[in-house]
């Protein structure tokens, strides 16, 4: 299995590739957004340095109980930190012989009126779509630009809560969303190479989904694709430790980790950048003794 982006190639198996969370925003649910460009570049700086593989940018929160920001306003963001992407990287060096290099840059957003702004940028190298791909547009677009797509898991439009989405069997029917999204995206002119699963953990899911999602994380690699577990500082671990405030709840972050790693995830999107690569380095070292 292999993730092609625009200039180059990344294989698997190896060690899972860790993305960083940089928020250019004031309102990120864990409260570590910033509107100041040059703070998101220093944080994405931090990440690095900590090991991250992917920075994942987003300028706008995923929050349903926040506004949209316009169009402009998050292309007028996106703007920023893709102007100052390099000085986030270019005078540091790989932390270990496995950190992806130069990172990969991940842009967090789901318009197409904002894609298609920032992809031409050709500074994107993965698109993370949180939409569901109720359309082809998005994969599209991808496609033209030789842009990677995420896929995620979810029902309904971003940003609208889904608090009483029932499931009789959440895997069996992530399974079939999935058969469909990737169908549509290769239709649009994809490769299949280009593609990245995401289940989509508190997105139209309730506590027993979201555990059950982890428990059985594994049905996912059917697909050859790799697959992102975005399990930091999630609402399910609030739940299950009864921790109200997002950033206590690290420790919990690397128990999903442990567990989704065991499951066959591929990347782990984080806040923790330092914890979470310490926590896979030393699974994936455990794990190569087997056999």
């Amino acid at each position: 299995m292999r993730l092609r982006l625009p200039d180059r190639v990344i294989p698997f198996p190896r060690r899972p590739l860790i993305m960083g969370i940089v928020n250019v925003n004031d309102d990120s649910f864990s409260g570590d957004g910033t509107l100041d460009f040059d703070a998101a570049i220093e944080k994405a700086r931090e990440q690095i340095r900590n090991g991250a593989d992917v920075i994942d940018v987003g300028a706008e929160s995923a929050r349903t109980n926040r506004a949209a920001v316009t169009i402009d306003e998050e292309v007028r963001r996106f703007g920023g930190f893709l102007e100052r992407w390099e000085n986030s990287w270019s005078d540091l060096q790989p932390k270990d012989s496995e950190q992806i290099w130069p990172p990969i840059l991940s842009a967090n957003t789901w318009r197409p009126d904002v894609v298609r702004e920032i992809l031409p940028n050709k500074k994107v190298e993965l698109l993370n779509d949180m939409s569901a791909l109720p359309d082809e547009t998005n994969a599209r677009l991808c496609a033209e630009h030789g842009t990677a797509l995420l896929i995620m898991h979810s029902v309904g439009e971003p940003k609208v809560p889904h608090l009483h989405q029932q499931w009789a069997d959440v895997m069996k029917s992530m399974e079939e969303f999935f058969e469909e999204k990737i169908a549509l995206a290769l239709q649009a002119g994809i490769d299949r190479d280009a593609l990245v699963l995401d289940p989509g953990i508190d997105f139209a899911k309730q506590r027993d989904d979201n555990l059950a999602v982890m428990r059985e994380l594994s049905r996912l690699t059917r697909f050859d694709r790799p697959v992102l577990a975005p399990v930091s500082r999630k609402t399910v671990i609030g739940e299950v430790l009864g921790i109200t405030d997002p950033k206590d709840r690290d420790a919990g972050t690397v128990a999903c980790i442990a567990a989704c790693m065991q499951g066959g995830a591929n990347i782990f999107r984080v806040h923790d950048v330092a914890a979470a690569w310490q926590s896979v380095k030393v699974l994936h070292a455990l794990n190569s003794k087997r056999g």
